[in-house]
Parts: C-alpha cells; sequence; structure tokens
C-alpha cells in the first residue's frame, strides 16, 4: 500500500486490490475496459542500460523518427512547439547556452555569461564561430534573434519569457548586455531552449534553416522529412559523427516500432511500454528511458461550464486512478502525480502537499455541491498523446460509480492541437518537460501564459513567479514553489495523473546516446552525438 493512500470506500477498495491482486498487460487491459472491468498490473522494474566507452566512427547516414508530424513542421525557432520541431531546430541552430546532462547551462555560443544582481547580463560570443553560409556570428545576430520574440507580429511561443529582456546593447562585435525587466538567475538555462536558438540577423525565411549547428539543412518537407548534411566548419572540434541524418515524422506508433525492428530506421522516439518489452526480447535494440517532468494532463477550462464550477473540478481530481494509470498504463515507467507540474523526485518539489487519494465518497459529495449528479460531460481523447484513451476509459468508469455519465470521444490525432487543445471544455494535453520551474510556470500557468491550458487566472500565483525569479536564496525560492504547488493543487483545472518516462528506442547499432532529463531524444540533441558503428 502506497504511503500516500488513506482508508476507501468498498468500491475504492475493490479497485485498490485489483490494482495489487492482477497482472494483465496494457493490451489486455484496454480489452477490459472495454468490456468494463478495471483492474491493473504489478510494477515492472525499470531497465538498465549502459554504453561502453568506444571510439567514435565518422560517417554514415542515421534514419529516425519522431511521433510529430504536420503540415505546421517548422524550421523557425521562435515558432517551435512540439518535440519534432525541438528536434529539428537543434540540427541546425546553436544557442547561447545548452543544458547538459545534469540539466546546468553551459556556455555555447557564448563564451561566458555573467552578472552580479539577476538584471544586468553580459556576455562574451565564441570566436570563430560562423553561420552555415560563412558569416561569422556577432552581436547583431544574437539582438536580432531574441528581440524577435518580444514582437507580438511574430507570435512566438516564448512572448512571455522575452518579455522580461528589456534592452540590448551591442558593446562589440563580440560582446553585449541584457538588461532584465525584474532578476531572473534563471537566464542561462532559459537560453538553452530550442527557442532562443540564434538565428542570423534579419532573416525572415526560415525555409532555409541557416544556423551555426551541427548540420546543414538538404531537404526539408513539413509533414514528411527533414535531411541534413554535416556541418564540416561546426564550432565543436570532432562533432557532428554523422555525414547526414534523415529525421521524419512518423505519427502511427505501430508504424515506428516496426521500421526500427526492420532496420529502416534506426532510432525512434515515444515508444509505449509493450513497445519496450518487444524490443527488449529481440536483443537487439537499446531502450534510452528519460525520468523527465513530462506529462499528459486531463484540462477542465476552468473559463466555462462545467470546469468553471470548482466542487466539479475537485470532484474529477478525486476520480482519478493514479497508481492504476501508473502501474498498467505507463507499465511502471513513470511517477504517480499529485495535480502539480512538478514531479516527485524535483528538489523544488512540495512533500507537505497530500497526496489526492481516488476518493468516490469525496467524488460524490463535490458532484452534489456543483448539482451535477446524473450530469453528461464529455473528454475528448486521441491516440499519441500518452494515457488519453486509457485515462478517459478509466474515468468514465469509476465517474459511473460517482453519478457522473462521462462519454468519451475519440478523435484523429491530425490537427489535434489546432481543433482541440484549449479549446474543449475537457480535454487532453501533452506537455514535454522545461529546464526550469519558471519556465514552466510562466509558459503554461501564469494568467498571461500563452498555454494557460485551463484559463485558469490567479493574481497571488502570478506574484510568486514574479517574486521567484529574483530571489537567490535556494530555501526561501524553494518555498515560494511550493506555494505555487499548493495553489495549482487547490485551484488550477489541469489534472496531472502521473508523469511520463520518456521512452526512445534504437539500433544496436547506435552508439553515443543516452538519456538526458532536458527531454526525449537526448534533449532533442541525439543526432549532435550519435555515431554508427559499422
Amino acid at each position: 500500500m502506497s504511503k500516500f493512500r488513506k482508508e476507501f470506500s468498498p468500491v475504492n477498495a475493490a479497485i485498490t486490490q485489483a490494482i495489487n491482486d492482477v497482472s494483465i498487460s496494457r493490451r489486455g487491459m484496454m480489452k477490459l475496459l472495454s468490456a468494463g472491468a478495471v483492474m491493473s498490473t504489478g510494477l515492472l522494474g525499470f531497465p538498465e542500460f549502459s554504453y561502453a566507452a568506444e571510439t567514435p566512427v565518422a560517417g554514415g547516414k542515421l534514419r529516425a523518427a519522431l511521433a510529430n508530424s504536420s503540415a505546421t513542421d517548422t524550421l523557425d525557432p521562435a515558432k517551435g512547439s512540439n518535440s519534432g520541431d525541438y528536434s529539428r531546430q537543434f540540427m541546425f541552430y546553436s544557442g547561447l547556452t545548452e543544458l547538459d546532462k545534469n540539466l546546468v547551462a553551459q556556455p555555447a555560443l557564448a563564451e561566458s555569461i555573467d552578472s552580479s544582481d539577476g538584471i544586468l547580463w553580459h556576455l562574451k560570443l565564441r570566436p570563430g564561430v560562423t553561420f552555415h553560409d560563412g558569416k561569422a556570428l556577432t552581436t547583431d545576430d544574437v539582438i536580432y534573434s531574441l528581440s524577435r520574440h518580444k514582437d507580438p507580429a511574430v507570435a512566438s511561443t516564448v512572448i512571455t519569457l522575452a518579455s522580461q529582456m528589456k534592452t540590448f546593447k551591442a558593446i562589440s562585435p563580440t560582446e553585449l548586455e541584457i538588461t532584465l525587466e525584474q532578476a531572473n538567475f534563471d537566464l542561462p538555462s532559459i537560453l538553452a531552449t530550442s527557442s532562443f536558438l540564434i538565428v542570423q540577423n534579419n532573416t525572415k525565411d526560415f525555409s532555409k534553416g541557416v544556423g551555426t549547428g551541427p548540420f546543414v539543412l538538404k531537404s526539408f518537407q513539413p509533414g514528411v522529412r527533414t535531411v541534413g548534411s554535416k556541418n564540416k566548419n561546426y564550432w565543436k572540434p570532432g562533432l557532428p559523427h554523422l555525414d547526414e541524418v534523415d529525421l521524419m515524422g512518423v505519427t502511427d506508433p505501430a508504424a515506428r516500432v516496426n521500421a526500427l525492428m526492420s532496420g529502416d530506421l534506426h532510432i525512434v522516439s515515444t515508444l509505449s511500454a509493450n513497445d519496450v518489452k518487444r524490443l527488449k526480447q529481440s536483443g537487439q535494440f537499446g531502450i534510452m528511458e528519460t525520468k523527465s517532468g513530462m506529462y499528459s494532463d486531463l484540462i477542465l477550462r476552468t473559463d466555462q461550464q462545467p470546469g468553471s464550477n470548482p466542487d466539479f473540478v475537485l470532484a474529477m481530481k478525486y476520480m482519478q486512478p493514479r497508481e492504476m494509470m501508473q502501474k498498467t498504463v505507463m507499465q511502471g515507467y513513470g511517477d504517480i502525480g499529485n495535480d502539480t507540474p512538478v514531479p516527485p523526485w524535483h528538489p523544488m518539489f512540495n512533500k507537505d502537499i497530500p497526496q489526492r487519494p481516488l476518493d468516490l465518497d469525496k467524488a460524490k459529495f463535490h458532484l452534489k455541491k456543483a448539482n451535477m449528479v446524473g450530469a453528461k460531460v464529455e473528454i475528448i481523447t486521441t491516440p499519441n498523446i500518452e494515457g488519453a484513451v486509457e485515462g478517459g476509459q478509466l474515468i468514465q468508469q469509476i465517474a459511473r460509480s460517482a453519478g457522473l455519465n462521462v462519454n468519451v470521444r475519440r478523435v484523429p490525432y491530425d490537427g489535434y492541437w489546432s481543433t482541440h487543445w484549449m479549446k474543449d471544455p475537457i480535454g487532453y494535453g501533452s506537455v514535454n518537460p522545461r529546464p526550469t520551474l519558471d519556465m514552466l510556470f510562466s509558459q503554461f500557468y501564469r494568467s498571461d501564459a500563452p498555454w494557460n491550458e485551463s484559463g485558469w487566472k490567479n493574481p497571488q500565483f502570478d506574484q510568486l513567479v514574479t517574486a521567484a525569479r529574483g530571489e537567490q536564496d535556494q530555501g526561501k525560492r524553494k518555498q515560494m514553489y511550493g506555494d505555487m504547488q499548493t495553489l495549482v493543487h487547490d485551484h488550477c483545472g489541469t489534472i496531472i495523473p502521473v508523469f511520463i518516462s520518456s521512452m526512445d528506442g534504437h539500433s544496436n547499432k547506435v552508439k553515443g546516446v543516452e538519456a538526458w532529463p532536458s527531454g526525449m531524444m537526448m534533449g532533442y540533441r541525439f543526432h549532435e552525438f550519435a555515431w554508427l558503428a559499422s
């Protein structure tokens, strides 16, 4: 029994017993769901993989597939919104800083970045860096790249983060100053994300992908594939190892795995637990499990019915089969969530917030207060959002016992983000990990956040986000972030039942790759380090 559990009602206890007693595959669970049964499996252990130190082999063409692909695929860092965009953009551009495997920002195009007060930052550019067309990198390129995010006409996904940057001043062609509106000691980590990759001054047409990154654009077909050839003048000596990378978007999970197993692909992202088991059994593939802050969340829009009723939101939160999701749907590859976007292993995690249990009595109580006993609601789900379909079906059955009629409507993944995400009263989202809590809260939870999924607005939360940026004392900062988590847990309309380990698979011929907590596929930068054994 989990240390977070409390005594359940008889129905809750029966479900709990099923979780503990029954061993069943994920596919089997789906069959039981369709038949109206609720069961779960025992926890599978995490696989251990190690990579022996070998001498990299230069050359070769690597074929990779990511789960995201659509006509909106972009090479513009300001427009990137998913793992496909991030991986594609890291092929061709470099940032001022970059995150290492410990989520620590390291110098990249900026040889140094310093500040004594968190407001005025001095940057010195690395000498000798050139763009793919031979032009030397200067502060003009940096200032253009950063300032364009502040222009509403650009419609940058990080406009709220960029709005913190008050002024830019070129000291020389290789030195500049950035002045922030208020102190933010997370700036080096912010600048390491794909959105702030550096493009050439005055670039308007991003279809050419001219940057300073490890690969030079060879071809780009949105929704199909991106091909890059080795940048022989890359500023990192000895990298990349590969001559060419063919990056494809394959949204069908089975097609990705089958292509990997047949040898048509070398490396793929976003494996299911059953995919992992299948690949391990063959003995010809490696698995990268990234323990991260990635999550799929059930979004209740709090600016429209029924999510505008706080009691309905609480009722839905008490109907979450968290342990069942973690054990069965994720097959153990993930962590139980508590309706805040901070995973339990994070150093800023608030351990004092009680774990919210599956509690039908409390769900019934809040449904009655919301005058929604016997009401009908619809949850929109889609494939390719991990756990969305299964989660919706589990809630459907549990809600029936609480007196709520839930219809689960499954819609195609193609067009989901533009048609359904943040528009449906109740639906699912999928959030990739961010390197800092400030970025996560600023992009998804502040009142002015561009991806404020539930439309939640809380002035106290907004003030805490701003105050925490400029706080150097880690104890005080942790208290602030703890208070923010309490507000999200108690009042926000996003429900986070589990955190998902990102599972990527690769042929044993692929070397030099490993799991990084900054994101799937080695923090979206696998192509820079990978090499193919002969």
